[in-house]
């Protein structure tokens, strides 16, 4: 008995393990994190199945098929943050679970949904229902920032005291409808595991569906033994999947996330989890609300100040806006203008996505790479039919070419691995110059930093005399203006986040649909 309620522990401590790794993955700023536990999100079901990653989604459905749903209870975040939700919630109000009959053909109609979106290439469907994107989306836009003004906060502290250990982060809002609906959509699953346990699991994720339909046949499971059962309805009362029925002699597997809360909570030992070798399948029948027990059925019983904490806040007061103010000035002097996006008639994806038709199929907008982007150059997108998934724009930074870290981390295969070596012959859009944004036009001056800081060597510097362009705006027809040869240029967008023109750059990337490889 001892043994079988240990099971609640070790699944607790495995669920905590895969919880804290994962969070802290699509959280870490530096990226550090990828090398060690990069392989969580990889284990992940629909990004693996997206990615055609054959291998983890067998490893999944035969876990599945052994052991009942622990993929839901201990390596998906979302179902271990309601059951977190749903613990704390026990505290309050103890026992306040009761069966609930399967609503199947409203679990199959999300199941359609998503399918449907992956086929249609409509995203946006698979991203609001997967578990993982929108734990992703959660992360990334609410969890992330916090975790941003903390390490500022450090780093201003450290720098106080002379300390260079912690270096200082930009935060900012990459998306705000991405961080409207990572909101709405936290409070919901949060709301619903407070009052209804994994009501979320078992009626709207469309994995859990699926491998609820793979775990009806599992060959370990809770089986409840009735000559011990003393009808005290404490599993019933507990089980937050609501699967668990006294009265009918029945476990619904099919939506039990094995959880073991059952095996903990019984007083005589009468549920184990155990192999159901030679035991007849209990099927459930169709009772409703108000139906008598089944003949033969047992009938149911239904009964000081911390001054050291005030100096840390005060510290932090001053320091976080003293460092946001610092972002804004060049040198501290000078107030620099913001740099708004262009509009992209193609929007750019980075150089292993292939492709905007591949990024489109495979992104389940999880914000993992987004997340990792060293240079912030990825961010989700605001279009209607790629809402959320990545996409490139260079307010914030450029593409190097020697960075790889989104093709590293991605786990669906949106992105596929590319080498440093090899992302220097990708070619992800054209470079386009903006006669009246650029310095000889509006200002009467020579600039030339694009041609400077071009990495293919892509753009050129000609004489506004010998360009064709003299006498319709320039002060002096000697000065000289870019030009781009879009044959080299592999879209990197040095050139639009270099040039000094505000609000827009003189010159800007535009995206290609299908990549050209040299």
């Amino acid at each position: 008995m001892k043994r079988q309620k240990l099971l609640r522990l070790f699944r607790s401590i495995l669920a905590g393990l895969f919880f804290t790794g994962i969070t802290l993955l699509l959280m870490d700023y530096s990226g550090v994190l990828m090398r060690y536990i990069g392989w969580m999100a990889k284990l992940q079901f629909l990004p693996a199945v997206l990615a055609v990653n054959l291998g983890v989604v067998a490893a999944i459905l035969l876990c599945t098929l052994l052991f009942g749903r622990i993929y839901c209870s201990v390596i998906c975040p979302l179902g271990v943050w309601q059951d977190a939700v749903s613990h704390l919630a026990a505290k309050s109000r103890p026992r306040r679970f009761r069966y609930s009959h399967n609503r199947r053909w409203l679990r199959l109609t999300f199941v359609a949904i998503a399918i449907t979106g992956i086929v249609t290439t409509m995203n946006l469907l698979v991203a609001l229902l997967a578990p993982y994107s929108s734990w992703g989306r959660i992360v990334t836009n609410l969890f992330q920032p916090l975790w941003g003004l903390a390490v500022n906060g450090i780093s201003s502290i450290e720098e106080h005291w002379g300390i260079y250990r912690t270096y200082p982060v930009e935060i900012w809002v990459k998306s705000l409808s991405g961080l409207v609906v990572a909101g709405l959509t936290f409070l919901l699953i949060s709301i619903l595991a407070w009052l209804k346990g994994r009501l979320w699991c078992n009626t709207v994720c469309p994995v859990g569906t699926v491998l609820g339909c793979t775990a009806r046949w599992s060959l370990f499971r809770p089986v409840i033994d009735y000559d011990k059962c003393i009808r005290c309805h404490k599993c019933e009362k507990n089980c937050k999947a609501s699967c668990i029925s006294i009265r009918l002699h029945h476990i619904d597997t099919g939506r039990c996330v094995d959880c073991f809360d059952c095996i903990a909570e019984c007083p005589v030992g009468a549920i184990s989890y155990s192999p159901t070798w030679g035991r007849r399948r209990h099927r459930l029948p169709h009772h409703h609300p108000g139906d008598k027990p089944a003949a033969g059925a047992p009938p149911g019983v239904d009964k000081p100040v911390d001054t050291g904490r005030r100096a840390l806040l005060t510290t932090l007061a001053v320091a976080l806006p003293t460092e946001a103010l610092a972002q804004k000035t060049d040198g501290g002097l000078a107030v620099l203008e913001p740099r708004k996006a262009p509009r992209r008639s193609t929007p750019l994806v980075p150089a292993g996505a292939v492709g905007l038709d591949n990024l489109s199929l495979r992104c389940t907008a999880c914000g993992l790479c987004i997340s990792k982007c060293p240079e912030n150059v990825l961010r989700p997108s605001t279009e209607l039919g790629s809402l959320f998934q990545a996409t490139m724009s260079y307010e914030k930074g450029w593409c190097r070419p020697e960075c790889t870290v989104c093709s590293q981390v991605c786990p669906a295969g949106a992105i596929q691995p590319v080498k440093p070596e090899e992302k220097t012959a990708v070619h992800i859009g054209h470079a386009v110059w903006l006669k009246d944004n650029c310095l000889p036009f509006s200002q009467g001056t020579e600039c030339g930093n694009c041609a400077r800081h071009c990495p293919a060597g892509a753009i050129s510097m000609v004489r506004i005399g010998n360009s064709g362009l003299a006498g319709k705006g320039a002060v002096d027809e000697h000065l000289r203006i870019p030009v781009v040869n879009e044959d080299r240029c592999i879209g990197c967008g040095a050139c639009e986040n270099l040039c000094p023109s505000r609000p827009f750059s003189a010159i800007y990337v535009e995206g290609h649909l299908k990549h050209r490889i040299d």
